[in-house]
């Protein structure tokens, strides 16, 4: 068995196995409509078979040549049996349509690499399926990546594919990063400067931020009010919910160049702020006004009619506390609120939102710094510097994602080769990736279901079109998958050489996707990023040596 994620259970019959062919309908149950679409759309196009729809009222004989679709209120939410028998063809059974949905994945892996193609390869040929019946469900409601696509712009249809990759996975969060101080990357209407200014630089550093080249091309783009809604119906078909992030009170050099007014103009001149072009912590931060406030209220208030996703994520992360510090106002606002400190002046902007957000059936979700200077009730933490916010928070009865960046930032590289492209952060390989528990072992069982899952990171410094994220985050998002939906042992104990064997036959589904992925054997020729004269790889990128510290 080859599949990836691992199933909790298979059972194999003897036989020879099901045939689909151009004669095999499809026979979908009440509310089960949007994975018969699917089916059709992408199984049916890629294998050339027109899965006709079964005729109303056919029982019996007429299942053997079918694939039905049912939900089964016995099964847990997003759980699958998947049934392939000789009497009824092949059945997928969910605990709601999420659950079909990913059975009819599990179905798309079993048909071979040619089901991962937009055409068929071999016309008329029949595809077969051995008898077996699969039981299945996931160990994490949230099993996400984050894609940041205001460092390097990733156009709509790049987005799109990106859903596609995850469905294929059955990976259920895309955190959507759209705002940063490199780029504001969506139209808000009230605020047209956001993308008008916002969404370009006029160059961009080419490596780390200690390195003394530059791409001199400006760079940018942004998704319109109706891209986005494109893009989070094409999720929602795929069972995918799209978490945006619009970041505050740091990160935010894009909107103050925009709009000026936003930014501490009693200690730098705002008005001779660009979109940032070049990486890092950014000192350029939001000023703690009500105009400030007001400002992101009336963004979110777009942003909420856009995603319906029940979470906000509002950032909250690395952001400087001097220009707060240097500034009148800001120090009049502290006064006025009658906070202690900056820390604190942050926790109540952050608390402003999360009680903003909650009056309109919404949860915030932040960084982890969004627990210095206390933590807003109702916020959920992403745990990115670690694991150690996200224990504090589950142990204080806050929901948690663990996202630590030594384990699942994807930017950071995957060998210590010389040809492999800008090295950024610790060596993880696909094993390391593979060995990640996102559950610390020494959480409580109560605090331990306080973590409501996982996420990969993909930050795009480096990586400058898709190609270079496709190389960055597969094939380690596929090891990342298993860990967030199997159940499997601890990760000493896990096993890493039958995972690799299961991954020579996905490499096929891989290339059919076409997938520029980071090969077992290293970077092909024109996957490697060589370094101008004089300087090496290394110049150009910021490795770091070592094993990365579990903290």
């Amino acid at each position: 068995m080859d599949l990836i994620p691992a199933p909790r259970l298979v059972t194999c019959s003897s036989g020879a196995g099901f045939l689909l062919d151009a004669g095999t309908a499809l026979r979908a149950a009440p509310g089960t409509d949007g994975v018969e679409r699917w089916l059709r759309s992408t199984l049916g196009a890629a294998l050339g078979l027109p899965l006709p729809p079964a005729e109303a009222g056919a029982t019996g004989a007429g299942d053997s040549n079918a694939v039905s679709l049912s939900l089964d209120a016995g099964l847990a939410a997003e759980a699958y049996r998947l049934e392939v028998t000789p009497e009824r063809g092949i059945g997928i059974r969910g605990g709601d349509a999420a659950g079909v949905f990913w059975g009819a994945q599990t179905l798309r892996q079993l048909l071979g690499p040619d089901a991962f193609r937009r055409a068929p390869v071999r016309p008329g040929a029949p595809h077969g399926v051995p008898y077996q019946v699969i039981e299945d469900r996931p160990r994490f409601g949230w099993r996400g990546m984050m894609l940041d696509v205001s460092r390097h712009f990733m156009d709509k249809d790049g987005v799109l594919r990106c859903l596609d990759l995850l469905a294929a996975h059955k990976l259920n969060v895309f955190h959507f990063h759209l705002t940063d101080d490199q780029g504001w990357r969506i139209e808000i209407r009230r605020h047209p400067r956001l993308t008008e200014v916002g969404s370009w630089r006029a160059r961009t550093k080419y490596g780390h931020r200690a390195s003394p080249l530059w791409d001199e091309k400006p760079h940018g783009g942004y998704y319109t009010q109706d891209d986005i809604r494109e893009i989070v119906a094409y999720a929602a078909e795929r069972h995918i919910t799209v978490v945006p992030e619009i970041d505050v009170p740091g990160h935010s050099q894009a909107a103050i160049a925009a709009y000026p007014e936003l930014g501490n103009t009693d200690v730098v001149d705002t008005a001779a702020l660009t979109v940032w072009d070049t990486w890092g912590v950014n000192p350029n931060v939001l000023a703690p006004s009500e105009t400030s406030v007001r400002f992101y209220e009336e963004v979110l208030e777009e942003v909420l009619e856009l995603f319906p996703s029940t979470f906000i994520h509002l950032g909250g992360d690395e952001c400087p506390k001097e220009q707060w510090k240097d500034s009148a106002a800001a120090q009049a606002r502290i006064e006025e609120l009658g906070v202690a400190n900056e820390d604190e002046l942050q926790s109540w902007f952050i608390r402003h939102f999360d009680r903003w957000l909650t009056a309109r059936g919404r949860r915030l979700i932040g960084w982890d710094e969004i627990l210095e200077g206390g933590l807003a009730p109702g916020a959920a933490v992403s745990s990115w510097r670690g694991y150690a916010a996200g224990i504090a928070a589950a142990e204080a009865g806050h929901d948690v994602v663990m996202c630590p960046e030594q384990q699942v930032y994807l930017d950071h590289r995957q060998d210590d080769g010389e040809h492999e492209p800008m090295p950024i952060g610790y060596v993880r390989t696909l094993e390391d990736v593979y060995r990640f528990e996102p559950v610390p072992p020494q959480l409580t069982p109560e605090a331990a279901a306080h973590v409501l899952g996982t996420q990969a990171n993909v930050w795009t410094e480096v990586m400058e079109n898709r190609d270079r994220v496709d190389y960055q985050t597969f094939p380690r998002l596929v090891a990342f998958a298993e860990v967030a939906w199997s159940a499997l042992p601890a990760p000493a104990e896990r096993d890493f050489a039958d995972f690799a064997r299961r991954m020579t036959v996905h490499y096929r589904r891989l290339d059919a996707f076409g997938v520029a992925y980071r090969p077992p054997g290293g970077p092909l020729p024109w996957q490697r990023r060589p370094a101008p004269a004089g300087l090496t790889a290394r110049d150009l990128g910021r490795p770091i040596e070592g094993t990365p510290p579990n903290v």
